[in-house]
């Protein structure tokens, strides 16, 4: 009878709770604004807006009206906005932010999470189109190593101008997730931080971190200001996880406008700087490792069909003599003298 009595008294509390673990698996299914547009790789989708006005107020926060159609044909409202900072005042088309209406995406029976950012070639030319190719390149490599990375996917955008009322010609495009999806994606929290304590990192994955952009050629990031990493903390955590984004001014990118990190003293991107803070050696040497183990996998992504052959020659012979320096020198070797954080 007792039994009985607490079985009947928690049927209820055992019903929620089945249906809120029902609720929540259903909403971490749920496709996303970002999904809808990146079904494959090269996907293509259309953007219509006012492109010259925006190019003209690309120093303001300003929305401009657009629509975009779908990979898959639909047609969804979109408000578009420049944004960044130094590719804002280099480029000749700026980053944008796209921002879908909740309301819409509910309709799709799409999560809530409504915006999405895009990164547009710097340069109305060839050249611009492959410096964009050599950045992805970039993200998906980092993917590859770490579930704690940005998601980046690679688009055939066709700019409709409704300011002269023609399409320009399809260009190679990034969309990158959110922040705000990323955190829910890692379950965890960003926060902007400074001179955060050794103690306070996630040792292994900020050694990845950090061999990873020696890998690239990227001195364009900073523990100390988080400059190009979200500092991530997840839920029952005490330690941040740090994950880079922007790797323009990589010398395996080699952008024209990109110079090193002046306290590196190295003259030019293609040059390699080890930023390492006092992240013990053993965790560098166990990143290296899980480098190295990836060897194969990351060069594949310089091989892509839609990388010209001579770029993508010249990216495997950059990442490659990584590899050897692994093979040539110790981490103590590879580290400067007072390194930076």
């Amino acid at each position: 009878m007792f039994l009985k009595t607490i079985h009947h008294n928690y049927k209820p509390l055992i019903t929620s709770l089945l249906l809120l673990l029902f609720t929540s698996f259903v909403q971490a299914q749920k496709r996303t604004a970002f999904d809808l547009l990146t079904p494959s790789e090269g996907a293509t989708i259309t953007l219509e807006l006012d492109l010259t006005e925006l190019i003209n107020s690309k120093h303001t926060n300003q929305y401009f009206p657009g629509a975009i159609t779908t990979p898959d044909g639909k047609m969804m409202k979109v408000e578009v906005r420049p944004r960044g900072k130094f590719r804002r005042r280099t480029c000749e088309t700026p980053p944008l932010k796209l921002k879908f209406s909740k309301k819409d995406l509910r309709a799709a029976q799409l999560d809530t999470f409504n915006e999405v950012k895009m990164v547009i070639p710097c340069f109305n030319d060839p050249q611009g189109e492959e410096l964009l190719l050599r950045e992805y390149v970039a993200y998906r490599m980092y993917e590859q190593l770490s579930p704690y990375s940005v998601r980046a996917r690679l688009v055939r955008v066709i700019f409709r101008d409704r300011h002269v009322e023609q399409d320009r010609a399809p260009v190679y495009c990034l969309m990158l997730e959110h922040k705000e999806q990323l955190e829910a994606r890692l379950n965890g929290h960003i926060t902007s931080l400074f001179e955060v304590p050794d103690d306070s990192l996630q040792t292994d994955q900020t050694a990845l971190m950090i061999m990873f952009q020696y890998m690239i050629g990227n001195t364009d990031w900073s523990l100390a200001d988080g400059r190009n990493l979200y500092m991530l903390l997840e839920k029952g955590s005490n330690r941040y996880r740090t994950i880079p984004y922007d790797f323009d001014f990589s010398g395996l990118v080699s952008a024209p406008y990109a110079v090193p990190n002046s306290e590196t003293g190295i003259k030019k991107v293609q040059q390699r700087y080890m930023i390492a803070g006092h992240i013990p050696k053993e965790a560098l040497q166990q990143a290296c490792r899980l480098i190295e183990s990836k060897r194969l996998d990351l060069l594949e992504w310089c091989n892509k069909p839609y990388m010209p052959k001579n770029i993508a020659k010249g990216m495997t012979t950059y990442l490659e003599s990584f590899f050897q320096l692994l093979q040539e020198k110790s981490i103590e070797q590879l580290r400067p003298k007072g390194d930076l954080r």
